[in-house]
């Protein structure tokens, strides 16, 4: 808990507080005022659905995967190059999952604020009834889906730095993109890019339920999806923490610091 409360403190001299409070509300805000200027139609909640997920997922969850462990590890880096963490008494694995802890918490608190902000606007503004256990069920596989990401990019921005990060993060974001389309159908399973976009649509199938499909065999398809899915992003995650585990044991700052 104190490497933790330590972490979180580091993130006030940064812009990290900012992106993970305000985008939740920013975004939030502008999918609720778009809708708010259309007419109300019988597949409104799906669509509201697909707008949220698929922009957060696609756009956001990429490019900020890549931007937060930048920004945190510069943080550390401009700290005289990284000397206040290499010369820390607090086994490197620890510190190690101190920082991926923070992102995880930070991503997980930022896509469930922004799914409850957006469905309590609906609700509260627009008296529009939304199906929230299905959104609460979107946000969760998405940031099941949005993990070994964090863990991807912690390890390049240490390794690499901030620049490498958010580019391949920008690059991250174009894999999103099509993943989310039909290209990505029989390959989203070994993209690690695609698992927030696909994983959190299948919540969404039970918005556009049509009368006369049977509901039995959907949910079978969905959950046997979602169990594959979270099954293979889980192992890549497992495999990610251990290889960055064990390489950041020896690490001793980058070239310029050693």
């Amino acid at each position: 808990m104190k490497i933790l409360a330590s972490e979180w403190i580091k993130t006030r001299r940064t812009p990290i507080r900012w992106i993970v409070f305000l985008a939740p509300l920013i975004f939030a805000a502008f999918v609720i005022g778009y809708y708010s200027l259309r007419t109300i139609s019988t597949d409104i909640q799906a669509s509201i659905y697909q707008v949220f997920f698929g922009v957060w997922t696609t756009i956001i969850i990429p490019f900020g995967s890549g931007l937060i462990p930048g920004l945190m590890i510069q943080q550390e880096e401009s700290a005289g190059g990284f000397n206040g963490l290499l010369g820390s008494k607090s086994p490197r694995q620890k510190l190690y999952l101190g920082k991926l802890t923070i992102l995880i918490l930070s991503a997980t608190g930022s896509i469930m604020a922004a799914t409850i902000l957006l469905v309590l606007g609906f609700n509260v503004l627009l008296k529009l009834p939304i199906s929230w256990p299905i959104f609460i069920a979107g946000a969760i596989m998405a940031a099941i889906g949005t993990i070994p990401l964090l863990a991807i990019y912690l390890w390049i921005s240490f390794a690499w730095g901030m620049g490498a990060s958010i580019g391949i993060g920008g690059a991250g974001l174009l894999i999103a993109v099509l993943m989310g389309t039909s290209l990505g159908d029989e390959v989203w399973r070994f993209v690690p890019w695609a698992w927030p976009i696909r994983l959190s649509m299948l919540p969404g199938v039970y918005l556009i339920y049509e009368p006369g499909k049977d509901i039995l065999t959907n949910t079978g398809l969905i959950i046997n999806q979602a169990i594959i899915g979270i099954m293979i992003s889980l192992m890549f995650f497992s495999v990610v923490l251990f290889g960055g585990l064990h390489w950041f044991k020896s690490w001793e700052g980058r070239k310029e610091y050693e």
